[in-house]
């Protein structure tokens, strides 16, 4: 079992997105149950929440339902508990790297550098603007989970030879 963990802000924009769409490439890939996928907030603002109704009306327009989700802060132990712990932007990175004991500094990753077709780094934030800036953030974040997606099938892959 592979274990994923997204993490932006409050998660309930980016992480929850994130989370939800990998969760559905998994699926359509046949991988789902060999990946556990999760998503947390570097800050506590929302926990219990459920995503932000932008978040979850730009992803149910591309067919993914995340209104199920729930927002949690992230616990030092999710560094010991995922393999891959994903931050959204480099801010949201230097808090991580921050918190992150050296024995599980490989594991830590700025998310969009799974995205090799695009050159940004930082999914940006959508809570304060329109459906427009979720509809981007959605486009970077599909790049960014293809990219995850094919790193994980070659671990996979790999684990079973």
């Amino acid at each position: 079992m592979i274990r994923v963990l997204f993490v932006c802000m409050g998660n309930i924009c980016r992480s929850p997105t994130a989370e939800g769409i990998f969760r559905a490439m998994a699926e359509e890939a046949g991988i789902a149950h060999l990946v556990d996928i999760d998503s947390a907030g570097t800050h506590g603002y929302h926990v219990g929440e459920p995503p932000d109704p932008r978040a979850q009306d730009a992803a149910r327009d591309r067919g993914i339902e995340i209104g199920n989700l729930r927002a949690r802060q992230f616990q030092k132990d999710d560094f010991q508990d995922f393999d891959y712990v994903l931050a959204m932007d480099r801010q949201n990175h230097a808090i991580l790297l921050d918190l992150c004991p050296s024995e599980y500094r490989d594991r830590l990753h700025l998310f969009l550098s799974f995205a090799a077709e695009t050159r940004v780094r930082d999914v940006p934030d959508p809570y304060y603007g329109n459906i427009d800036r979720f509809d981007r953030a959605l486009d970077l974040i599909e790049q960014g989970a293809a990219g995850l997606l094919t790193e994980i099938q070659t671990a996979l892959h790999a684990a079973k030879a």
